[in-house]
């Protein structure tokens, strides 16, 4: 079964960060949507500056997983189109954020809280744990991995209490960050994932590549049972 993906991204530093556009030649969506290469994915891509930010209804209605990063530009998404995306999270989408697109449209909605942290720039070392090694998201991976150089994200993290918490990281300064978490919102899955800064290369180191395909897998759609909404007969026969 072929997964339709679309990696969305805001493009923002990559066109006013020359570091930026050095590190990351085809953006952040085209190094994310390069570690999707197997041949299980069909790839698009989709940013900010295009019409309806490359989210319209056609090209929703036609992926099965949305994987969303973004950072200063998370108030110039539309609203239309944000609500768009939380409908069809509930009507089976996977939604995959990463690194500050907690502070999406899209993702706050679906939680329904603030989704505020605490954070640190400077280039710390992470240690991401995983804290669930039987998830599908943990598969091939060790029991923990690191990133030489990111920004810190400290608890505590408003957000609802996860259905599982598959990663935990711990931070040089000391803090430590639910970076792994997983929602059921309607049909749809939803995995939020905290790495992924744009000063540093970390969609190039492979544990992270890894981890994004397979919360591509998990999040993907699957046909479920049949719902019939609204005014229904009766099965069983009814006196009158």
């Amino acid at each position: 079964m072929t997964i339709n993906v679309t990696v969305w991204n805001e493009n923002v530093h990559e066109q006013e960060e020359p570091d930026v556009a050095d590190r990351y030649p085809d953006g952040i969506h085209g190094a994310v949507a390069d570690a999707l290469e197997a041949d299980r994915y069909s790839v698009q891509t989709a940013t900010l500056q295009e019409p309806e930010h490359g989210l319209s209804e056609s090209v929703l209605d036609e992926t099965d997983v949305l994987v969303w990063w973004s950072h200063c530009a998370n108030d110039e998404v539309d609203d239309d189109v944000a609500d768009r995306v939380v409908a069809r999270v509930h009507e089976g989408m996977g939604f995959v954020p990463l690194h500050s697109g907690k502070n999406s449209k899209p993702f706050k909605r679906l939680m329904g809280t603030s989704c505020r942290i605490k954070y640190r720039h400077g280039g710390e070392t992470e240690r991401i744990w995983v804290a669930d090694p039987g998830h599908q998201i943990a598969d091939g991976l060790d029991e923990y991995f690191e990133i030489p150089s990111t920004e810190m994200y400290g608890e505590p993290f408003d957000i609802p209490e996860p259905d599982r918490t598959v990663f935990i990281s711990w931070f040089e300064g000391g803090e430590v960050f639910r970076s792994g978490v997983c929602y059921r919102r309607g049909r749809g899955r939803i995995f939020a994932f905290r790495p992924g800064h744009e000063a540093y290369p970390i969609f190039y180191q492979s544990e992270v590549r890894r981890v994004i395909c397979n919360a591509v897998d998990w999040a993907a759609p699957n046909e479920g049972a049949t719902v019939r909404w609204g005014e229904v007969d009766s099965i069983e026969r009814l006196e009158e």
